[in-house]
């Protein structure tokens, strides 16, 4: 595996790779979840590409960017043993080497659900995406079902703007008493995971109603529970998404149901 973090790195290693070019882009903290993005990643395409970037124009000023988990070293092991063929592990001043002036913005999709909690999050995802599809210049880009919402806005995106990248979703990884995999379920005490069980148990319910009264009386703060429309993120009473947002302790988790097979929905350029 070639590890570039630099621009100059990376389009001499892009060159020599051949055929169908996929990447997966991370912020690191690698997990099981970002192993089953690469392994579809390689049935996609004869060469993959891992970026591992903390943006931090996706966080807000009360985030976590600081503590957010680094674990280089151990990163780039899980990505050798998988057979990842390029690396782009740069620093923010290689990614904006000048602060960027002009920013991709989500439109109405980033304003609603994670949007309105996390005001300009969308913006920040979406900048970094296009800018990282310009380096690695790939032929198709895998992301997680279980940033749903960052999902339809990295889609409407690449239709909007006429990006020649294939987006595919990847079904969201589960422990197997249900809890989503997140890099931030490592701050989860062992009590506060437990009680981030009740995400996917009232996703389970299918119903919103049910769902929100499984959180009555417990230390989990719900922020919302929804049914949505897929691609709007409108909420809707037949809609075919059903999302959650919940604190847990000090950490902000989400998770989704889809009530189709999302992961059959891919846009081709």
């Amino acid at each position: 595996m070639i590890v570039a973090s630099t621009r100059d790195e990376l389009a001499a290693a892009r060159k020599d790779l051949r055929g169908r070019v996929a990447v997966v882009m991370t912020m690191g903290a690698l997990h099981e979840g970002h192993a089953a993005l690469v392994d579809a990643a390689r049935e996609q395409a004869d060469s993959v590409i891992v970026t591992i970037f903390v943006n931090p124009l996706q966080f807000g000023a009360h985030e976590d960017l600081a503590n957010y988990p680094r674990t280089l070293e151990d990163d780039l092991a899980i990505l050798g043993d998988r057979g990842v063929d390029l690396a782009f592990t740069p620093t923010p001043e290689v990614v904006y080497p000048e602060t960027p002036l002009v920013r991709v913005c989500a439109g109405p999709l980033g304003d609603v659900f994670e949007g309105a909690s996390r005001p300009g999050h969308f913006d920040g995802v979406l900048t970094v995406v296009l800018k990282l599809m310009h380096l690695t210049q790939p032929d198709v880009a895998l992301f997680g079902q279980k940033d749903a919402q960052q999902l339809a806005a990295i889609r409407r995106m690449v239709a909007d703007l006429d990006v020649p990248v294939s987006v595919v979703a990847v079904p969201t990884v589960r422990e197997p008493d249900g809890l989503a995999l997140s890099s931030r379920n490592r701050y989860l005490s062992e009590d506060e995971r437990q009680t981030a069980l009740l995400l996917s148990q009232a996703l389970q319910t299918r119903d919103p109603v049910a769902g929100r009264a499984l959180f009555d009386g417990t230390p989990a703060v719900l922020d919302y529970l929804e049914r949505v429309d897929s691609t709007s993120f409108e909420a809707a009473p037949d809609g075919d998404l059903l999302v959650i947002a919940a604190k847990v302790g000090t950490t902000r988790l989400i998770d989704n149901l889809p009530l189709h097979d999302l992961s059959k929905h891919k846009d081709a350029p």
